[in-house]
């Protein structure tokens, strides 16, 4: 779930492949991302898990099955893909079942790759994300995750992430 500041809940339903958008009180919501069943293409999602929701209403979904981020112009009929879509794998192209999502002011993306246990970062338009933290193999070091899931940032930019393996939340510095 997520909220934007007009107090819409939006919902990922991970059986029907898509996210609504709901008003206090109302029943049906409005579909916002995916609806067409489960798939691959750009107006389809496999296992919608994390949602992030833009100042411009833009809802970005971790596509946890399709490997990628999809991001949802308010309005549109299909998502555009801002990390991964280039197939489950660990290279910077690629994502491995994502997880949690933060997109920054600037647009920055992060995501919690959870298979390949790394932090990763998109610049807005870049074709690779770099590692931010992570990627050191899973394991219980100062940085290393088993299956991070959950981010958050600070208002100081210290990046919160869930290590689910671990039972534990890390802080990091990031620049």
């Amino acid at each position: 779930v997520a909220m934007d500041e007009q107090r819409y809940l939006y919902v990922s339903d991970i059986k029907k492949h898509e996210v609504r958008r709901y008003q206090l009180g109302e029943k049906n919501g409005t579909l916002v991302a995916g609806g067409n069943g489960e798939g691959d293409g750009l107006n389809q999602l496999r296992v919608p898990r994390y949602l992030f929701v833009s100042r411009d209403h833009s809802v970005y979904v971790s596509d946890h099955k399709n490997h990628r981020i999809t991001k949802w112009n308010k309005g549109a009929k299909k998502g555009i893909v801002v990390a991964g879509g280039q197939g489950q794998g660990n290279a910077l192209t690629q994502l491995s079942h994502p997880q949690g999502i933060f997109v920054d002011t600037l647009s920055t993306l992060y995501v919690a790759d959870d298979r390949n246990h790394r932090v990763m970062r998109w610049t807005q338009g870049a074709k690779e994300g770099t590692v931010v933290a992570g990627g050191n193999g899973t394991g219980a070091g100062a940085n290393q995750f088993s299956y991070p899931v959950g981010l958050s940032f600070d208002r100081h930019g210290n990046l919160y992430a869930v290590d689910y393996g671990n039972n534990r939340v890390q802080r990091f510095s990031i620049e």
